[in-house]
């Protein structure tokens, strides 16, 4: 005998039903979701099932032990008929009065209702800042340009080495009569004489 095509896919889900079977989670409580993901009016009361995200009927919302109907995890007709087994069942714990989901509600579309899409502003573009050396060679070139008075750079350079060449050569002259070893900076001039005490007669 062959399957009929409603076996073969998601069933309706009604919005009574005679089960007593109970689901051993806890009871969801109506508190713990958004305002958008129930509904509270008596002529379609349901919710989306926080396991297999799709609306599900609650049955017995007058009652003491209002609960989700036993229910499948896709579209009616459409998906497989794969049963919720961790939502089908379930208790449902209304704690939020139906004037208060509605002012919950039209709260949330009022706040999303005015709200307008930001304009994206750009940046601006900041040039990028030299670096020291370049910023030293800046400097540097305006100082001989004013102590130029008008002269090439390579005249200047001459001009600057042979000012300072007598000082040089007499630098190294002293450097290379100075004994091994690093003199210290502001310190007396080293002997350059060796010197030879004499003794004393006792």
């Amino acid at each position: 005998m062959s399957a009929s095509p409603l076996e073969r896919s998601a069933r309706p889900r009604r919005s009574r039903t005679r089960s007593r079977t109970v689901n051993a989670r806890p009871a969801l409580a109506l508190s713990t979701l958004k305002p958008h993901q129930y509904d509270l009016r008596p002529a379609c009361a349901s919710l989306i099932c926080p396991d297999c995200e799709t609306w599900v009927p609650i049955t017995g919302l007058q009652t003491n032990q209002p609960k989700l109907v036993p229910h499948d995890t896709g579209r009616a007709f459409e998906a497989p008929a794969v049963r919720c087994r961790l939502g089908s069942n379930r208790l449902v714990t209304v704690d939020v009065s139906v004037k208060k989901w509605q002012e919950r509600l039209e709260d949330g579309h009022a706040e999303t209702g005015h709200r307008r899409k930001t304009t994206v502003r750009r940046k601006p573009k900041v040039a990028v800042a030299p670096a020291v050396s370049q910023i030293a060679a800046r400097r540097q070139a305006r100082a001989d340009d004013k102590r130029g008075d008008g002269r090439p750079l390579w005249r200047l350079r001459e001009d600057q080495w042979a000012a300072t060449a007598s000082a040089v050569r007499d630098t190294d002259i002293r450097r290379a009569q100075m004994p091994a070893g690093a003199a210290p900076l502001g310190a007396p001039p080293v002997p350059l004489k060796t010197l030879h005490p004499e003794r004393r007669n006792s």
